[in-house]
């Protein structure tokens, strides 16, 4: 894509992505008493993540959200969006709300200082990485763009990165990217992650990792002298992310125990962006 300078910018078509439009007198309160994001601040040109937990806190769905006139659109996996659909209108009740899936398959992503369409993704913003989402193909198809870019600056994504009912929000950052609000009232597994919030008991975190020869697949194991420390995710040569005990990593970076990804030697590192450091023992690992 080039823009009016004349300037190549960076934009990927991401055609595993699906889109739902929620829309009604009572979209936003329904959106705001059932996910984590705190929909009501929101802003016109912004794209949070969220999620639908289980009442036991862990992530049932991920999605990014942003509005759309007076609804909102939600853009999750393909493979996410039928039953994300049946679970939505379980909780929709009789509410006056629509849930509709958009015809229009994709989300093409742009990046850059000369990214110009699309709605700003607060994720990417905290790490002062401007990047815009908007539905359709308006881009490359070249997915590995993108996620060399989500790699560098430490997103993660359900699929690659994590398993849907095994991660909580804290998990994957959402305390930090603006997609848990701890401000806003009830909503399905508040509970459960208000409670890790306040007592500090987050301990897997999302790291990036480096290597200097080419990292093993997605899945492999990172291990300290033969403990497991977390699990590889997504991997672009030798650069990944991986979720790991963050107290485990440090207790070995702080006694100079190699990490391993399989037989790989690998640097962890906490995103600049998340504020977090590793602990040198297990007691310390805060959230």
């Amino acid at each position: 894509m080039t823009n009016a300078t004349g300037f190549t910018m960076p934009a990927v078509f991401l055609k595993d992505r699906s889109l739902i439009a929620v829309g009604g007198v009572e979209a936003e309160s329904f959106l705001q008493n059932l996910i984590t994001t705190d929909i009501v601040s929101l802003g016109a040109d912004e794209a949070r993540p969220g999620a639908l937990l289980t009442p036991q806190g862990k992530i049932l769905f991920d999605f990014m959200i942003w509005r759309d006139g007076d609804g909102f659109i939600i853009e999750t996996d393909a493979t996410q969006r039928e039953a994300l659909l049946k679970r939505l209108t379980m909780y929709r009740l009789r509410a006056p709300v629509t849930l509709t899936p958009v015809a229009e398959d994709g989300v093409t992503v742009s990046w850059g200082e000369d990214a110009e369409e699309g709605v700003k993704d607060s994720r990417f913003a905290k790490a002062n990485v401007t990047v815009l989402r908007r539905a359709g193909h308006h881009g490359s198809d070249d997915a590995a763009l993108y996620d060399a870019l989500r790699i560098e600056n430490g997103i993660v994504t359900s699929g690659p990165d994590y398993a849907l009912q095994d991660a909580f929000p804290h998990d994957v950052l959402m305390d930090f990217n603006g997609g848990l609000s701890f401000k806003k009232g009830c909503y399905v597994g508040q509970e459960v992650v208000s409670r890790m919030q306040h007592r500090g008991t987050a301990r897997r975190r999302v790291v990036t990792v480096s290597a200097g020869a080419a990292l093993p697949a997605s899945g492999t194991e990172i291990t300290a002298n033969g403990k497991p420390v977390g699990t590889l995710g997504s991997v672009e040569g030798t650069s990944g992310l991986a979720i790991v005990r963050i107290d485990r990593a440090g207790e070995a970076m702080a006694s100079g125990t190699p990490l391993l990804a399989g037989n790989v030697s690998v640097t962890l590192s906490l995103p600049a962006w998340s504020g977090l450091s590793f602990p040198t023992s297990s007691d310390e690992a805060s959230a």
